[in-house]
């Protein structure tokens, strides 16, 4: 089965590509810029384009995107051209052409306001059931594209899968606070508790659904690390994670001793995978534990694939305050 990747000069785009030709499978990569890993290049809002891709495809999976980042250098009407139009183009076409599987890589980002609780309130336990509040047009665009594949799904038999995926760029954190405070590598340490994931376990994510679509009804995953926590600790995280994390892991406090890290006072909400695990049999290779198993080691917190494929960036341009200035 010949299976399409947008986005596939992009971070996710490329590592779901490097592993399904890993893997001898065949796969076409798309994008509107040339990369190693991209066979054809066009922009998925060009249905004609689209239209041409889609020929002897079984399977799409859609990573290509306008990020949060790109709030800084592109309008709203952009956002609606590749996030939207484009991921109706795809659907659209991928229904004429018989695919029998479509995952759509959304984000927790569509959570938006919902993921911050008042002050003194718990920290937010983030399940498939907490209702979006998106803040930004990137949250509202890709809600938007989430329910497209829920009525193509629904309407048109489409074997449809969103995964809605935390954070796993390796860019530096785009909060100048969090700059400021913590080492690279300590802060995203830290995030593997709550709100961040390997890329290797995002693709693994990517391709059970692929296999599962076809036989199961339409469905949104949360594909995050798997957190430590459990739901009785969101009082206590709000105030006192270091204290909680050493609970559940107390080998922490002496690595990060050894490296002068920090764990974060606080922690707001919990991006919870349970659904993930129990409906597509996947399973995080990459959290917390795992993370201090190979700093004991003096080993990378970052996986080879992660490593591999490095960072892209977001911008061919640099702003004086930090990667990305969006709030």
């Amino acid at each position: 089965m010949t299976v399409l990747v947008t986005g596939s000069s992009g971070h996710l785009g490329e590592a779901l590509v490097r592993t399904l030709q890993a893997q001898r499978r065949e796969a076409i990569g798309i994008d509107i810029l040339p990369g190693a890993f991209t066979h054809l290049v066009g922009s998925i809002t060009d249905r004609d384009f689209v239209r041409r891709c889609m020929t002897g495809v079984g399977a799409v999976l859609h990573a290509a995107t306008l990020h949060k980042p790109h709030v800084a250098t592109h309008n709203r009407q952009d956002f609606v051209d590749v996030n939207i139009t484009g991921t109706l183009n795809l659907l659209e076409e991928a229904v004429a052409a018989g695919v029998t599987a479509f995952v759509y890589t959304s984000t927790t980002s569509v959570f938006g306001d919902a993921l911050v609780p008042p002050s003194g309130e718990p920290a937010a336990w983030v399940t498939e059931d907490v209702t979006p509040v998106p803040k930004n047009i990137y949250g509202v665009t890709k809600a938007a594209a989430e329910d497209l594949c829920q009525l193509f799904a629904r309407n048109h038999s489409l074997r449809t899968i969103v995964l809605r995926t935390s954070r796993f760029f390796p860019e530096v954190d785009d909060d100048r606070a969090v700059r400021e405070t913590y080492a690279d590598a300590n802060a995203k340490a830290n995030e593997f508790l709550y709100r961040r994931v390997d890329i290797e376990d995002v693709v693994s994510a990517h391709l059970l659904a692929t296999h599962r679509a076809p036989s199961a009804a339409f469905a949104k995953y949360i594909i995050s690390a798997t957190t430590p926590f459990s739901r009785d600790d969101v009082a206590d995280l709000r105030g006192g994670a270091p204290e909680v994390v050493r609970r559940y892991v107390p080998e922490y406090p002496a690595e990060y001793a050894r490296r002068g890290w920090t764990m974060i006072p606080g922690i707001d909400r919990v991006y919870v995978n349970d659904k993930a695990r129990a409906e597509l049999g996947w399973q995080a290779r990459h959290d917390f534990r795992a993370l201090m198993a190979r700093l004991k080691a003096d080993d990378d917190i970052l996986s080879p694939l992660a490593r591999e494929i490095g960072s892209k960036g977001y911008h061919d341009r640099a702003f004086g305050d930090g990667p990305y200035p969006v709030a």
